[in-house]
């Protein structure tokens, strides 16, 4: 069995850090590929190495990556992140006008990696075996819940993803993005109906 994942409740200084579109992709590859030098992430993200280098900077000073020793040394700096997920919530940033408006940068870019996913599986069905296009899929549930039972249910699902994260690949396994979302109608909207 893998490791337990690590988990970091972002602060606002760390959030404010977050939203930027460099420093996002880095963090992901990071936590996706594993340690890497700025240049093999420049190289990946076609961007330029000092600013990847600068970006990395940022992060660590923020807790979220750090620098690793590696054997041999040498001048490579070779990076890693330091949490395996990160989270928030809303109202931790009330008082924090910058990090408020960090979360809403965010998760708009975060709706906008969905769908660049979601289209780059679509558009490559066709090359997929059957049992790889029947395992992809989206569904979505109209409920009537309670803030608690959200909460709740979105804690029970965070365990069985957890599970499997933590679970040693199976043959022929590979990576998969998986999204879970739970939006709350407008009042508008619940009063309508």
């Amino acid at each position: 069995m893998a490791d337990e994942l690590s988990h970091v409740h972002l602060t606002g200084r760390q959030i404010r850090v977050l939203a930027h579109p460099l420093r996002i992709r880095l963090l992901a590859r990071l936590r996706g590929d594993g340690p890497a030098t700025a240049t093999q992430l420049a190289n990946t993200l076609s961007t330029n190495t000092g600013a990847t280098s600068y970006h990395l900077r940022q992060l660590a000073e923020a807790g979220l990556v750090v620098e690793e020793e590696r054997p041999g040394g040498g001048r490579q700096r070779w990076w890693r992140a330091v949490h395996d997920m990160s989270s928030w919530h809303r109202s931790d940033y009330v008082d924090d006008p910058d990090a408020a408006a960090a979360v809403v940068w965010l998760e708009t870019f975060q709706v906008n990696r969905f769908v660049e996913l979601a289209e780059t599986w679509q558009h490559g069905l066709s090359q997929e075996s059957q049992e790889w296009s029947d395992t992809g899929g989206i569904s979505d549930y109209l409920l009537t819940l309670s803030p608690a039972q959200v909460r709740s249910m979105l804690d029970e699902l965070d365990e069985v993803v957890e599970r499997y994260a933590r679970a040693d690949p199976e043959p022929g396994a590979r990576r998969v993005d998986f999204y879970m979302a739970a939006l709350p109608k407008s009042r508008s909207e619940t009063e309508a109906s």
